[in-house]
């Protein structure tokens, strides 16, 4: 919608979102079997704490005057005339918010306020989001994401960055099994998998 309307495409970063969001009723996500100090905030690591984010997001979004786009329950639109003089359409994946708007002005009005609710950083006009780089045409209207810069990230953990490529590692037909992998795998590489998506 950013490039179809040409609107101007910032994000902000939310600042540990997790423990910014409401907690929710007790409930299944909540029983912790150890007897830890109560838990007064979600915290990284219970299942319920992305919901318990985007609920707070949402109740927030709703005080504001936004409505969700449709079916699309991430994405708040408000539409000019109300709080703000223009259009703002925001949506957001866990921490990661992605804001469009055709003036700057209300755009850094919207930002003040988001950004006094909640704990976080303006990250500025959109060139990477969930990993991806973003490639704007404004004049052809077009946004394109390319995965170049987290293949290579994923190519440098693993250690194959500076490998030469070849077209054809494997003979077509060749069948792998248990026996074709390394005896013991690295348990901190494996779990350093988790934080780069």
């Amino acid at each position: 919608m950013a490039a179809g309307m040409d609107l101007e495409l910032h994000s902000c970063d939310l600042t540990q979102a997790f423990i910014q969001a409401d907690k929710l009723d007790e409930g299944i996500n909540w029983l912790i079997f150890i007897n830890p100090p109560e838990v007064l905030l979600p915290l990284y690591g219970i299942p319920s704490s992305a919901r318990a984010l985007h609920l707070t997001l949402s109740k927030w979004f709703k005080e504001q005057g936004f409505v969700t786009a449709g079916l699309e329950d991430s994405v708040w639109v408000q539409e000019a005339g109300g709080q703000y003089q223009h259009c703002i359409i925001v949506s957001a994946h866990r921490d990661d918010t992605l804001m469009a708007c055709k003036s700057n002005e209300t755009k850094a009005a919207f930002k003040k306020a988001f950004l006094t609710r909640f704990e976080g950083t303006d990250e500025g006009e959109v060139t990477t989001y969930l990993g991806c780089e973003l490639i704007r045409n404004r004049v052809a209207r077009t946004i394109v994401f390319r995965q170049a810069v987290y293949a290579k990230k994923i190519l440098q953990l693993c250690g194959a960055w500076d490998k030469n490529p070849v077209k054809k590692t494997l003979q077509p037909g060749t069948r792998l099994s248990k026996e074709d992998s390394p005896e013991m795998v690295d348990p901190v590489l494996h779990s350093s998998y988790h934080g780069i998506t």
